[in-house]
């Protein structure tokens, strides 16, 4: 018995020992690794400002994802002689606040609104912090589809609102169905979730009041002219929009949204305390003209320009529908236009996609203008005539060597002696207007006709007279597709033939195409004729990408910059006196698509287009074309392009991102 409790005793005590070393062991080895992770930490850990920057940005990493524009942490700025000046907030500052580069650049200087207002600006340089379930639309009109537009267009303004406070991500393809939906009189979004500890605003309203006109479809005498106003009162903002037009009000809805910007450092968007702006467009036509024929793009490529058209604040948008290279819009009456023209049976435009397109436009205050070019420019998907027992309708498809008998390949010119021709033209004008609505400006096309092409089919001693007679009887069969009331303005294309004088100039307007030189510009308007202005040394944005053919053709340069769109001022060059420069309707940037689709349309047009949105809504005065645009208006441009980047527009970069964040620093 005692032998058996003295071996107890001893297996007891062995056991002990060894567990006593095995935690002695595995504490020496917790002490080991504390002491290394705290002497690793002293030398090699970032401070602790970066670690919860980095922390927080993995937070909102989901949302990151959609944005190219990231929250800069490492600095922040101070508005020094009207400028923002960078400091490195680790090191630079004493406890400050830090303060974001796009609140500081909305504070710090002139009112960064894109395009400049053009009569009273007054802001305060003092912001308010909100969320955007603080807005909501209080409504004043008597024009009930006025009334009915708008409130779509105040809902397009709070998801795009919600995009920037990175609430949600907005997707330009998705929102045409919504667009179509009825709204609740109210527009109000959920209950605010600021509390005043946070906001300084906690009702944010938008009163809008349209007083004289319940046209929803714009025209050359249309009054976009605004005023927009603010008032607070405790936590309660009013911002207060007075028009006399839908496109007034929708501009000024637009020109408010770039008064709001995101605060990160706050995680609220912000907007100017205080401000009273009056404005109004220097000129009525402000397009841009997109070639869908040559390359296809689709109905969401689209509708993202036309969203850039807007905040840019551009009203026209020129669709060049078909060339000679190919038809892609379905006809009702003649379906075998695309059957034998698109490019592919799912490369084409339906009525639906139209009437998708123009309802997307015309919530934003832009009219879609449908080109169906003729007589040239009309090949591929023309060529089943004869099958059809229709005969030729058009000519010259796809001959070769192409250059005696068009300006590029393919070639095609439509037949001006097939009545039935004229017929299809007819119907065609017929769907597209039923489709666009009432219009006072009509596309007709008429550029770059050879004579050479129908001098092969047609023993005419007066070849010119022969296109003046098409032209005429074109116009005839628009007015009656117009259901027998002409246009006030038929547009086409300038070309050797437009000195003819056949057309009548009351109701024809030119689009100018050639260079800024060429004596066209004076003879037209020394003629009578009104104009819009796309010259190709300033305003045609597919120049500059080199040549496209073996032949080392067809390629014009140089690369048309923003300066070149944003410096480009005819009417001042030409020394038009006030009578003469009334005939000048306004101006268009045009993107033909030979070396383009939709995989780079974004960063063709933007920001370069948005320049031309200056040009003509702001016009600012520039005493010599030579010199260096002004400081501000680069502040003003590069903050833009932000927000366009910020909305989901791939808007090319104007300049590396250190002169950015370092405004003046790279002049």
């Amino acid at each position: 018995m005692h032998r058996f409790v003295r071996r107890f005793r001893y297996l007891l005590k062995m056991a002990l020992t060894v567990s006593l070393r095995k935690f002695l062991f595995l504490l020496l080895s917790i002490t080991a690794f504390i002491v290394f992770v705290f002497y690793w930490s002293q030398t090699t850990l970032k401070p602790p400002s970066i670690i919860t920057t980095f922390e927080n940005s993995l937070k909102t990493r989901v949302n990151q994802d959609h944005f190219s524009i990231p929250t800069e942490k490492t600095w922040t700025y101070k508005c020094e002689s009207d400028k923002c000046v960078r400091y490195h907030y680790l090191t630079e500052t004493n406890g400050e606040k830090r303060v974001p580069f796009m609140t500081c650049s909305m504070t710090c200087g002139d009112v960064n609104v894109w395009p400049h207002p053009t009569r009273r600006v007054g802001v305060l340089s003092s912001s308010l912090k909100f969320s955007v379930e603080s807005l909501q639309l209080k409504m004043s009109t008597s024009f009930h589809e006025v009334d009915r537009l708008y409130r779509k267009s105040f809902h397009v303004f709070l998801r795009e609102l919600k995009q920037i406070q990175k609430i949600e991500f907005f997707d330009h393809a998705k929102v045409a169905e919504n667009e179509r939906q009825s709204f609740n009189p109210e527009d109000k979004v959920k209950p605010s979730k600021c509390v005043k500890s946070h906001c300084d605003i906690i009702n944010f309203i938008v009163e809008v009041h349209v007083l004289k006109s319940g046209n929803v479809h714009i025209d050359l005498e249309t009054d976009e002219s605004y005023n927009l106003t603010s008032t607070l009162d405790n936590n309660n903002m009013v911002a207060k929009i007075t028009a006399n037009t839908f496109f007034g009000a929708r501009h000024g809805l637009s020109t408010l949204q770039q008064l709001i910007w995101y605060d990160e450092e706050d995680d609220l968007l912000r907007i100017l305390s205080r401000f009273v702006i009056n404005d109004a467009p220097k000129f009525k036509y402000r397009g841009l003209m997109l070639d869908t024929s040559r390359n296809y793009f689709s109905v969401d490529s689209i509708k993202r320009t036309l969203a850039g058209m807007s905040y840019a604040k551009l009203n026209r948008f020129h669709w060049h529908l078909t060339d000679s290279q190919s038809f892609p819009f379905v006809s009702k009456y003649y379906p075998e236009l695309a059957a034998y023209g698109a490019y592919s049976d799912r490369e084409t435009y339906t009525h639906e996609d139209v009437q998708e397109v123009v309802e997307y436009a015309k919530i934003r205050g832009i009219q879609v203008i449908p080109e169906i070019d003729a007589p040239a420019h009309a090949g591929n998907g023309w060529e089943w005539g004869p099958k059809k027992g229709l005969g030729d309708l058009s000519l010259c498809i796809n001959q070769q060597p192409w250059k005696f008998y068009c300006g590029e390949p393919p070639c095609g010119q439509l037949n001006p002696k097939n009545n039935n021709t004229y017929l299809i033209l007819q119907k065609l004008y017929e769907e597209l207007l039923n489709l666009t609505g009432p219009t006072d400006y009509f596309h007709l096309g008429g550029d770059e006709v050879n004579l050479e092409c129908w001098g092969q089919y047609f023993n005419e001693t007066d070849l010119r007279g022969l296109w003046c007679d098409f032209m005429l009887q074109v116009m005839n069969r628009l007015k009656i597709a117009n259901k027998n009331v002409m246009p006030k303005f038929v547009g086409v294309w300038s070309s050797g033939l437009t000195s003819t004088r056949c057309l009548p100039k009351s109701q024809v307007a030119v689009q100018v195409w050639g260079g800024s030189t060429w004596t066209e510009n004076y003879d037209l308007i020394e003629n009578g004729f009104n104009v819009i202005i796309s010259h190709v040394d300033a305003w045609y944005l597919d120049c500059g990408f080199g040549s496209w053919r073996q032949t080392g053709d067809a390629a014009c340069s140089p690369y048309r910059t923003w300066q070149n769109v944003y410096k480009h001022k005819p009417w001042e060059k030409m020394r038009l006196d006030g009578m003469r420069k009334k005939q000048v309707l306004g101006g268009e940037v045009c993107l033909w698509t030979e070396q383009v689709d939709e995989n780079g349309l974004d960063n063709r047009l933007w920001p370069r287009t948005a320049a031309l949105g200056e040009r003509l809504w702001t016009d600012p005065d520039d005493d010599n074309s030579l010199d260096p645009i002004p400081r501000e208006v680069f502040i003003r441009m590069s903050v833009f392009r932000n927000r366009l980047v910020e909305l989901g527009l791939k808007a090319e970069p104007m300049f590396p991102k250190y002169c950015q964040q370092n405004p003046g620093e790279c002049e």
